[in-house]
């Protein structure tokens, strides 16, 4: 019985928040009001509330606010469409302003080497036009956000870097994993480092993380995979200085992800108790870059402490990346369940062991064994946890964990088999992607039958969820990420039948892929899985797409 048919009906009720607040700037408030006016003017179909939240002032602030404050309005806040675009256009630089051009320092149109075991000259000529948008993407602060930081929201980093592109003008965290994975595929060893190199700066300075490089991203990280992208570096590389570097940063991030608001400990039922960890935003409000949206959906709730507990909830579901699915809800059907903060995911804590094994590796490499065997053992401890809290035999799946509500993170909580959340999301096989499991082949080969009949595998790839909610992380929607990390787990294993099913997936996907550039020229931010070429759709924002740099 999955978690969301037991639970209690109304997780709001008594639901008292209490727990931090990191509190934004006072260009970030304005600009939500300029956003909320945008939400009154135009259509609903016309709006983009993020494009409101990045612009920059041309002018000082409170000038600016003065002269906003003086534009007509109706009594439901909204302003002709013509004095309000005239006002953008006189106070505001464009979104995507503060950021400048820069030609990628490492950047070849064919690098010596590139994907060799590439022959087919279609699929071929197209890794190279996709490898072209590197050019596209290269980025570096403007200096007036180095110099005038208080009329910006985009963040100052101190070396050039990749942008996702599309709405996203900004450094993302998760993402950034795979951006290094394929910069360090076209050869752009220097550019991968200076992405860890901003992230290590952003982290040095607000003591993690961030979600993207913004000021209204301060209050939440994202799945921290930092580790990972240092180990991929030095990997390609082996830069002794750049692990040097990044240790004390790692360190500290640790640190952050078991802190109290992240951690919560279970008692298992061998007596075993077990620090695991949870997303967990420091923020009550709505999300800034969707504020008008977020209010729409508060709405239904009448009391201050059941919104404000709903919108941590939102925000803590962005800092898992996987906003929104189903997975987050403890009623399927509605959108306001979303109880991110009450679940121990599963891919979290696999990226939690990850960060444990690689921290262990790189101080092995600096030289300091207490610290590298301080990891291990963290890392041993830790996959103990999933063997007692995540771990489904039935199921042949490691599943989430639901917390019981009220609890406190020092209190632990007694594992119940009926917490686990029991229906099949494609997070459910990430593990897979860390060595401690995909080196056991026994547990590998159950895994594998599990996926191969979970109704996940489709035609073009590995769904995200079961459930057609019209949320872009669920049904049909496949992305990337999770293709790569269950196909690179089935693929390191010494299992025959797992590498056969880790080839099969990557040919649909990369298949599907290419089919669909072949009809649009682009290439898409997820894509419908039950339909070799046909990209995905659902979420709060249009679906994301880059155009390649044809010749």
């Amino acid at each position: 019985m999955a978690a969301a048919n037991h639970s209690p009906s109304s997780p709001y009720s008594c639901a008292k928040d209490s727990g931090p607040v990191i509190p934004t700037t006072s260009l970030v408030t304005f600009l939500e009001r300029v956003q909320e006016t945008a939400f009154q003017t135009y259509e609903r179909s016309k709006f983009d509330h993020k494009d409101f939240i990045d612009l920059s002032l041309k002018f000082d602030l409170s000038t600016t606010v003065k002269a906003f404050d003086e534009i007509s309005k109706t009594e439901n806040g909204s302003v002709s469409t013509k004095d309000f675009e005239e006002f953008i256009g006189k106070w505001f630089k464009s979104a995507g302003e503060d950021l400048v051009y820069v030609e990628p320092m490492d950047f070849e149109t064919e690098p010596y080497g590139f994907l060799p075991k590439v022959e087919n000259p279609e699929v071929r000529a197209w890794a190279l036009e996709v490898h072209g948008l590197w050019k596209k993407l290269s980025r570096e602060v403007s200096s007036s956000v180095h110099d005038h930081p208080e009329l910006h929201t985009l963040l100052p980093l101190p070396v050039p870097g990749m942008i996702p592109g599309s709405r996203f003008r900004e450094v993302y965290y998760w993402d950034s994993y795979w951006v290094i994975r394929g910069l360090l595929a076209s050869k752009m060893h220097e550019t991968a480092k200076a992405i860890v190199t901003n992230l290590i700066s952003l982290l040095d300075t607000y003591g993690y993380v961030l979600n993207g490089a913004r000021a209204y991203y301060t209050n939440r990280s994202q799945p921290p995979l930092l580790s990972a992208m240092v180990y991929e570096i030095y990997n390609r590389t082996g830069d002794v200085d750049l692990v040097k570097k990044a240790l004390p940063a790692l360190l500290k991030e640790y640190q952050f992800w078991n802190s109290e608001i992240h951690t919560m400990i279970i008692h298992d039922a061998e007596n075993c108790n077990h620090s695991l960890n949870r997303y967990y935003a420091m923020w009550n409000k709505p999300r800034p870059e969707a504020s008008a949206i977020d209010k729409r959906f508060a709405s239904k709730f009448l009391n201050v402490n059941e919104k404000q507990k709903f919108y941590r909830e939102l925000a803590s579901t962005a800092e898992s990346g996987w906003d929104f699915s189903t997975r987050w809800m403890r009623n399927p059907s509605e959108f306001t369940s979303l109880s991110t903060t009450t679940i121990l995911p599963v891919d979290l804590n696999a990226f939690m062991l990850r960060m444990e094994l690689d921290i262990a590796f790189f101080a092995k490499i600096v030289g300091d064994d207490a610290i590298a065997e301080d990891f291990l053992t963290a890392s041993h401890t830790r996959k103990k946890a999933f063997n007692s809290v995540f771990w489904n035999e039935n199921m042949g799946q490691w599943v989430d964990y639901w917390l019981n509500y009220g609890a406190e993170p020092k209190e632990p909580q007694t594992w119940e088999a009926q917490n686990q959340n029991q229906n099949v999301f494609a997070s459910n096989f990430v593990p897979l992607w860390i060595d401690l499991f995909n080196s056991d082949t026994p547990l590998v080969e159950k895994v594998t039958r599990s996926l191969q009949s979970s109704g996940l595998l489709c035609a073009a790839g590995i769904a995200t969820s079961l459930t057609n909610s019209g949320h872009q992380w669920d049904f049909p929607n496949g992305w990337a990420p999770i293709q790569h990390m269950i196909v690179e787990g089935l693929w390191r294993s010494a299992s025959t039948e797992a590498r056969k099913v880790a080839r099969d997936i990557a040919e649909r996907w990369i298949r599907a892929n290419h089919v669909a550039y072949k009809k649009t020229g682009t290439m898409h931010e997820k894509y419908n899985v039950e339909k070799c070429g046909e990209y995905g759709a659902g979420g709060i924002y249009r679906p994301q797409f880059l155009t390649a740099a044809r010749n």
